[in-house]
């Protein structure tokens, strides 16, 4: 096979992932640019040509695209808005601004979706046609493909997977309504009730310190993990019971806690969903882990160009 090179980034709130991908799924070259203190549209875009240079110089041969995953929704190369982390991007066609400063094709599509396709192609899913993908961090994301591709709705404006209602008049979410998945069931969610168990604020609190705390056997960490479990469950038993499937697979750097924690949600999965919908879905963690996002990114300039 005839190598060649795409870049993927991977646009954050805090961080902007870079990467020189081949066709074969390597990351040849990678780096991060913080975004702690961009302050404006103009001065993400500009650290966007950044990476893209710093990629081309690297390349050992022609860059054929470059793909953009971007938080929020995306319709056509179009960011319509919903990047709450990020200041302007609304109804910005940043796709046309990037390809007239750099000469390259290019793809953009939401963050997550980037990731799912990442996980389809070079991942977990890599022998599935039809796959729910769920990013679980701060918020929860997600990705659909159905018969291969990536389904976002009409003109890309659905699968906001993290925002489906699983507590009627339940806790107010980020995005103006109730309930939500996202709400109960992430990574800021478990630290919330972890602190509210503890009687004292989240300030020093991380997912990561309440799983080893779980581990430990500490009762708050034992009680607000259970409720984490329970809440995953919920949401993912209606993904399989609307969609069946072959696979749910699950990232975000609190899947990388152990195998108990795949396994915990797959069998509260087990007790809500229809025996008929999941007879074909198996429930796995992501392979990919922070680079999911930037090798999705560069296997959609593959896949279209």
């Amino acid at each position: 096979m005839t190598k060649s090179y795409a870049i993927g980034i991977d646009v954050g709130g805090s961080s902007l992932k870079c990467g020189l991908v081949s066709n074969t799924g390597e990351v040849v070259y990678s780096f991060l640019f913080p975004l702690n203190n961009v302050l404006t549209e103009g001065e993400v875009i500009a650290l966007i040509n950044a990476a893209i240079r710093k990629c081309v110089e690297y390349a050992p041969e022609k860059v054929i695209g470059v793909g953009i995953g971007f938080p929020g929704i995306v319709d056509q190369n179009v960011v319509i808005g919903g990047a709450d982390n990020l200041p302007g991007f609304e109804n910005l066609d940043l796709g046309k601004i990037i390809a007239a400063s750099t000469s390259l094709n290019v793809v953009i599509d939401n963050d997550a979706n980037m990731m799912g396709w990442g996980e389809l192609v070079y991942g977990a899913a890599g022998d599935c046609t039809d796959v729910v993908f769920i990013t679980i961090g701060t918020g929860i994301g997600g990705g659909l493909i159905i018969d291969g591709k990536l389904y976002g709705g009409y003109k890309n404006r659905g699968t906001e997977l993290g925002h489906i209602t699983i507590q009627h008049n339940g806790i107010k979410c980020s995005c103006g309504s109730s309930g939500c998945f996202e709400a109960y069931a992430s990574v800021s969610a478990l630290i919330n009730d972890y602190a509210v168990l503890h009687d004292t604020d989240t300030e020093g609190i991380t997912g990561k310190m309440i799983v080893e705390n779980y581990l430990a056997r500490e009762q708050e960490a034992v009680s607000a993990m259970q409720k984490h479990f329970d809440y995953m469950a919920t949401g993912i038993a209606s993904y399989i019971n609307v969609f069946s499937p072959q696979k749910v697979v699950l990232g975000g750097g609190i899947t990388e806690a152990g195998k108990f924690y795949i396994e915990e949600i797959k069998s509260r999965v087990m007790e809500r969903v229809m025996p008929g919908t999941s007879q074909y879905t198996h429930i796995v963690a992501a392979k990919l882990g922070n680079q999911a996002g930037l090798l999705g990114c560069a296997a959609r300039v593959f896949s279209k160009f």
